[in-house]
């Protein structure tokens, strides 16, 4: 959307004001006895208020009315939103998914929420340990209705079409190839332009921060002066008919009702905010000379666990191109999962035809990006993963099937 504002960087302490409230910003105190303009002041916080200095996240909000204003919630259906990972019995084989349908407008009018199905997840969101991933197909925008995720952080990726995401510090465009991160408690909303596709990595325990760079020096990987905030922007409007606010609590949905909008934030300052970032500007660190570098140098995001280690699930999606590894059956929009100590790797085609291509410089992956969410929880399969979704491709093993034996007892090195 053509004449949206950002500021720059990470976990800055950043303020905003919308220029229709000049001075709404209330100078040398967070909580004066009065706000400027008669706002009420209100702090979300994103970490324990004793937290280190480092990780202390916390913003203020400066509102038209408090967020506490609403009628009571009550449990509403979660459709395929789910973090029931018993569901089905186990799946340890290497999983592959054709591109997730999309509903069209004039079969059903879908939001957002409503298009949230569970593929796959594990851990608990009432321990603050776990993730679930996601995927979103969509084809109406979310109407007198917001959604806040009381139990994680949510990832967002598009993979067609762009997104609006409306919140309470503002409003954010996020487009194929860049990433959207709404933090725990943010209550937001999603416009949609047609019909729509994507995928979410929904964190419990932690918040998304950069990697360390170690021998790579200062600069490198995503930097922190690519991501974007928003600026202040808000909305004053009475709704009369109800707008609903949908809560993920504990893995369940719940809505209550009030008589205004929830993004009438007219002020804020701090560290705790959404965010985007555009995966183009990534600085990418690779191997020019030989040999095969682990997938962790193309890390944009971490969240860290109880328990990092280097025995991974892999879940792989692809907003466009041709990912090199299996150009055939890997489609945008669809996605793979490889389990913890499953098998995987290029398929025999790309096998042959890397192993007797010419050893010389060529750029890959042109006009291609492809993400993988990695995590060190043993992941479960959703029943709508497996079986509902109907997505699921079962010949995904054969791609492996015609690897042969190269194996040469007699083989002697080469003389240089």
């Amino acid at each position: 959307m053509a004449g949206l504002k950002y500021m720059s960087g990470f976990g800055n302490e950043f303020s905003s004001e919308d220029p229709r409230c000049p001075g709404s910003l209330p100078e040398g105190q967070n909580n004066p006895q009065v706000c400027p303009y008669g706002l009420y002041a209100e702090q979300l916080s994103g970490s324990a208020f004793t937290c280190p200095r480092p990780a202390n996240k916390r913003s203020w909000l400066y509102r038209i009315l408090p967020s506490v204003k609403h009628k009571p919630f009550a449990a509403v259906p979660c459709g395929n939103l789910t973090e029931n990972w018993n569901e089905v019995e186990p799946e340890p084989n290497q999983l592959r998914w054709l591109p997730f349908t999309i509903p069209t407008s004039t079969e059903k009018k879908v939001d957002f929420v409503a298009g949230l199905q569970t593929v796959c997840g594990a851990g608990d969101a009432k321990s603050r340990d776990g993730i679930g991933i996601h995927v979103y197909t969509c084809n109406t925008s979310m109407v007198d209705r917001c959604f806040n995720n009381s139990d994680g952080d949510f990832l967002i990726v598009p993979q067609q079409g762009e997104i609006l995401i409306t919140t309470e510090f503002g409003r954010i465009m996020v487009e194929p190839n860049e990433i959207g991160v709404v933090q725990q408690g943010m209550r937001f909303s999603v416009d949609v332009f047609g019909e729509t596709r994507g995928y979410i990595l929904e964190v419990y325990g932690a918040h998304f921060e950069l990697p360390d760079l170690g021998p790579i020096g200062a600069n490198g990987l995503a930097n922190p002066r690519d991501f974007l905030c928003p600026v202040a922007w808000y909305e004053d409007r009475e709704v009369a008919t109800g707008y609903t606010v949908i809560n993920k609590y504990q893995g369940k949905l719940f809505a209550c009702q009030q008589d205004f909008s929830p993004f009438n934030v007219v002020a804020w300052h701090g560290n705790y905010t959404p965010y985007k970032y555009n995966l183009k500007n990534f600085m990418v660190i690779n191997v020019v000379a030989f040999d095969h570098a682990d997938p962790s140098i193309f890390t944009v995001l971490t969240a860290k666990s109880t328990r990092p280690g280097n025995c991974m699930s892999e879940f792989m999606g692809l907003i466009k191109g041709h990912y090199e590894a299996k150009e055939e059956g890997f489609q945008p929009g669809g996605a793979s999962l490889h389990s913890i100590m499953t098998p995987h790797g290029p398929d025999a085609e790309c096998f042959e035809k890397s192993s007797t291509a010419e050893l010389k410089a060529e750029r890959v992956a042109e006009g291609t990006m492809a993400f993988m969410f990695e995590s060190s929880f043993s992941m479960a399969v959703t029943k709508w993963g497996l079986q509902t979704c109907q997505r699921l491709d079962k010949t995904y093993h054969q791609c492996w099937e015609s690897l042969r034996s190269h194996f040469n007892p007699n083989w002697k090195p080469s003389k240089q």
